[in-house]
């Protein structure tokens, strides 16, 4: 699917320059907001790669913005210039929700995976990248995407840093990393977090999804729960599960060694199976969620009740309640399954579409990822990984409204075309 990048006429740079400096009050200084304009032209322009040298030599400077190294400026500009990423970001934000802020907002977590060579770029380490679907040697962040019935856009990125970074001193002061981000967080607690940030600015939404990474665990899963929102989330085969309710034994106190405080199993219950099992013993039926380009998009699903079965056997899950299982049959792939916490009468082509909600976040990110280029960032530090990618949201905020702008026009020319004369037709004198 390819996206849409306008051709920088002058118009456009007008509209660039009328964009960027939007976000000037955010910057320390009027200098680095300029660059900030700068930057986001060099994203925008065709090229190879988005790396600061060769973007460097395709822009062009605004009036009254002078530099005998563009690219040691550029450099400057997004590695050690001390402007601060989130209140930019809170602002990009604050943009774009007054167009496609919707109280049926749905909230995406996702993992971008940046491969990279070598050991010095920040958070880099050998890891299971979900976007590369296996280990690599790769940095990982959690990203967040907003989608509703207007239109969907990333909302925030935030790297996650593995434990072998958060235990070397040494690579830690190397890369900048700030004492407040020193802390181990796991890649659920850091999507929470940035929920948690923009739900507090006020962007209106009901739901979460996120894939397996995010759905396999249970306090990731607990999180949306706790804040009133519902979710589908992604899990694997090997998740376990009871398909009826099951029955525990209350501890009860014995003459000897420590007591119990969980409850267990009762001996006679059927153990938890894993997710793969019933979906074999299931009927399954089709389900189209959307009109694609080429034709509706079906899948084969079922749906269905069951109650969580991790941790059953030191009585982990003991009086969960139950939840529904989704599983999808795509045409070309192996079964995926789903958790989620949606009322007991909700039908399977409702949890469908939310479950599929998730294409936007694919279509936004290759976008990001193939033309915007926040995998062709070079720096190692901290705070240049973090300015790149929020200049590539920004870059991303602004191609909004110009494919919306470019639609427009073309749906214009579209009415004011005048009408082919019908052959055969007399000729108007």
């Amino acid at each position: 699917m390819k996206t849409y990048t306008p051709e920088l006429d002058p118009a456009v740079l007008g509209r660039l320059r009328d964009y960027a400096a939007r976000f000037a009050p955010d910057f320390p200084q009027s200098k680095p907001a300029r660059w900030a304009g700068v930057y986001l032209q060099g994203l925008l322009l065709d090229g190879e790669r988005t790396s600061i040298e060769p973007l460097s030599r395709r822009v062009t400077l605004p009036d009254g913005l002078t530099s005998t190294d563009p690219g040691q400026a550029l450099q400057q500009f997004v590695n050690q210039s001390p402007w601060d990423e989130p209140a930019v970001l809170r602002r990009y934000r604050a943009e774009r929700a007054k167009t496609f802020a919707h109280p049926d907002g749905i909230f995406l977590v996702d993992d971008v995976s940046l491969p990279k060579q070598g050991t010095h770029s920040v958070g880099v380490q050998r890891q299971y990248g979900g976007a590369l679907g296996k280990k690599a040697n790769c940095q990982v962040a959690v990203s967040a995407h907003y989608v509703s019935p207007l239109g969907h856009y990333p909302r925030d990125a935030r790297l996650y840093l593995p434990d072998s970074w958060l235990g070397d001193k040494t690579r830690l002061d190397r890369a900048g990393v700030p004492k407040a981000d020193r802390q181990s967080r796991t890649k659920p607690e850091i999507a929470l977090a940035l929920l948690d940030r923009v739900r507090a600015e006020g962007l209106p939404g009901r739901a979460v999804v996120a894939d397996a990474g995010y759905g396999v665990s249970g306090d990731f899963r607990a999180g949306p729960e706790r804040r009133g929102l519902t979710y589908i989330v992604g899990i694997t085969a090997d998740v376990v599960v009871f398909t009826e309710r099951p029955r525990w034994v209350e501890p009860t106190r014995t003459g000897r060694g420590r007591p119990r405080t969980r409850p267990r199993l009762a001996a006679d219950n059927p153990r938890p199976v894993a997710v793969g099992d019933p979906a074999e013993r299931v009927r399954r039926r089709e389900v189209t969620w959307r009109e694609g380009t080429k034709g509706k998009l079906t899948d084969r699903f079922a749906w269905l009740r069951v109650w969580p079965g991790q941790d059953w056997s030191t009585g982990g899950c003991a009086g969960a309640g139950p939840i529904w299982l989704l599983i999808d049959e795509p045409a070309d792939g192996p079964l995926k399954f789903a958790f989620s916490n949606l009322p007991a009468d909700a039908s399977c082509v409702r949890a469908v579409r939310l479950w599929k909600s998730r294409w936007a976040v694919e279509q936004g990110y290759q976008q990001l990822k193939e033309e915007l280029g926040p995998d062709h960032f070079e720096g190692r530090s901290w705070r240049g990984f973090h300015h790149h990618v929020a200049m590539t949201l920004l870059a991303y905020g602004f191609l909004l409204p110009e494919r919306h702008r470019l639609t427009a026009e073309r749906e214009r020319q579209k009415t004011t075309r005048p009408a082919r004369a019908k052959k055969g037709a007399p000729s108007q004198p």
